[in-house]
């Protein structure tokens, strides 16, 4: 069942040691700053921990190299990090575009960023969790995943992806005392609009709707929340003594939701489309 805000279950006071992969800006950055607050060992990934200024390094994190998308550097990096307790699931890739604009080579490279990388990382990693009797691996993943929209559906997919392996790995794992969970932020304010790969043919026929639903999500992300509350959101989830699959914040997560438990499909994705600028339409 999904959740608009932490569980007020009990949290360990036990310190662990904590991965955060993508913790060079963003969400990543402060979910790194907060664990390292409440006095445990961080270890943050980067592709390039070497160009992270110094303004920018948080004191008490060890940066160490990960590209998700080279399977060796990912057995690489779990090796550095060592025993693991928290795995934090944050490192990605956006995408948007039509569908048909889309070259399989940027759906394949997401997919990999996305969804392959961060399971080839929890897999490495399991092991010793298994053996310690604890762990908790949180895929970062998006409220598009629940609420899907045009011209997003590569992204929504692989967010969708991360949630169905963590739902579905949570039953398998807990007998060894490792949790699988999933927290879904909604719009967030970190400039990721800027980093964002864009796919759209210059006389796409899609072009009237896709400007509709880009200048929406220009001005969602322009008065998106602060990275603040949800990486507290994604700290507080991650040590709770109990927590939920889902845990979702930002863009009226708790309207939303309830909406989407009572109101058919084919209603909630006109709601949500509608939201985006877009008119209901049946093929």
């Amino acid at each position: 069942m999904s959740a608009s805000g932490a569980s007020p279950n009990r949290r360990t006071d036990r310190s662990r040691t904590v991965l955060v992969t993508g913790a060079s800006s963003g969400i990543g950055a402060a979910v790194a700053e907060k664990f390292v607050a409440r006095g445990h060992t961080v270890i943050g990934t980067s592709r390039h921990p070497d160009r992270i200024a110094a303004e920018d390094r948080i004191t008490g994190v060890r940066y160490i190299a990960l590209e998700q998308t080279d399977a060796a550097g990912i057995e690489r990096c779990a090796r550095e990090a060592g025993d693991v307790d928290i795995l934090i699931n944050n490192a990605g890739a956006s995408l948007m575009g039509s569908l048909e604009d889309t070259p399989m080579s940027a759906i394949e490279e997401l997919f990999a960023t996305n969804v392959f990388g961060p399971i080839a990382l929890t897999k490495a990693l399991l092991p010793g969790m298994r053996s310690r009797q604890y762990g908790v691996v949180v895929m970062v993943g998006s409220m598009l995943s629940s609420f899907p929209i045009a011209f997003r559906s590569t992204y929504s997919a692989a967010k969708s992806a991360m949630k169905g392996f963590a739902d579905a790995s949570r039953r398998e794992l807990a007998p060894f005392g490792i949790a699988m969970l999933t927290v879904e932020p909604g719009t967030i304010a970190t400039g990721i609009g800027d980093r964002r790969s864009y796919h759209l043919a210059d006389d796409s026929p899609y072009r009237e709707d896709y400007a509709k639903v880009a200048a929406a999500t220009r001005r969602n992300e322009q008065r998106g929340l602060d990275v603040g509350p949800i990486a507290e959101l994604i700290v507080t989830a991650a040590l709770s003594s109990n927590p939920k699959p889902l845990y979702a914040l930002g863009n009226r997560a708790p309207v939303v939701f309830a909406l989407r438990r009572v109101l058919p499909r084919a209603v909630m994705l006109d709601v949500t489309a509608r939201f985006h600028g877009l008119r209901r339409a049946r093929p």
